[in-house]
């Protein structure tokens, strides 16, 4: 064996381990030296869930799916999503899960097919959505707590012409409302004179919210057709923006390529 072939085979080995324990992080303090980075021994590993990674860099802005979470018009959440129809323990080689869920459950988005028929046809789907406008330099806004997004409430905030994605936190948050399964009607979101003031006097054009809608029930179809009629922006919507600062970051949505969908689940991150 060759001395070069010798330390490739050293740096391979080197960024496999790095890798693992990256893919796999630990929580940080804890005295764990499990390299996959799972707490409670070699013999009972316990798996870690977070939602702040990089030290604090980088926030999970997506809401876990769980059976609970909200759905759309429903007491009762999602229920059951998930099953396991191939399963180790009753003999299959791999554990193979199965997933049925409405589109537009959790942290998702919309395209522009979702409240308009012709465009649903002519096949705008989540497919065509514009990754550059899906990943880049966005603001996160708080929102006055007392009434849902209006004309007047977008003058007030004073987002700065050039900026092009803005995630707007509104009292949905404070009240939790993508914890807790039943469907609330009251939930704060953009009324159409809202979503007409931001399409003529912004740059927006990713628009996020902490709710399964961005238009508020009372303005549900006319405010998503402001927006999406000119099918330039993009509506993600249920994000999780619990214990982070207002300010610039960087974001990242990444829906599932869904031919023929008009709505998809995604992960959305927030980096500092």
């Amino acid at each position: 064996m060759t001395p070069l072939y010798f330390q490739l085979l050293l740096l391979l080995s080197s960024a496999l381990t790095s890798s693992a324990t990256i893919a796999y992080p630990s929580i940080p303090g804890t005295e764990s030296t499990i390299d996959c980075g799972l707490s409670g021994g070699d013999e009972n590993p316990i798996p870690i869930r977070r939602e702040v990674y990089g030290n604090g860099r980088i926030f999970d802005i997506s809401h876990r799916y769980t059976s609970d979470m909200p759905s759309w018009e429903s007491n009762d959440g999602i229920g059951q999503f998930l099953w396991l129809p191939k399963s180790m323990k009753n003999g299959s080689l791999a554990n193979n899960s199965e997933m049925k869920l409405p589109t537009h459950t959790g942290t998702h988005l919309d395209a522009p097919g979702h409240v308009i028929d012709r465009y649903f046809d002519a096949g705008f789907d989540v497919d065509t959505l514009d990754l550059e406008v899906l990943n880049g330099p966005a603001l996160l806004v708080d929102v006055p707590r007392d009434k849902n997004i209006t004309d007047e409430v977008m003058e007030s905030l004073k987002i700065p012409k050039g900026v092009r994605r803005v995630l707007f936190r509104t009292l949905n948050t404070d009240r939790q409302l993508m914890f807790k399964k039943e469907f609330d009607t009251s939930y704060v979101g953009f009324m159409k004179d809202g979503a007409e003031w931001l399409v003529k006097n912004t740059d927006i054009k990713l628009i996020g919210i902490d709710y399964l809608s961005v238009a508020a029930f009372d303005d549900l179809i006319p405010s998503h057709l402001v927006f999406l009629e000119g099918r330039e922006i993009i509506l993600v919507e249920g994000l999780k923006l619990d214990d982070i600062q207002p300010g610039i970051y960087s974001v990242h949505c990444l829906p599932l390529r869904l031919l023929g969908a008009e709505g998809s689940p995604t992960r959305c991150i927030l980096i500092k």
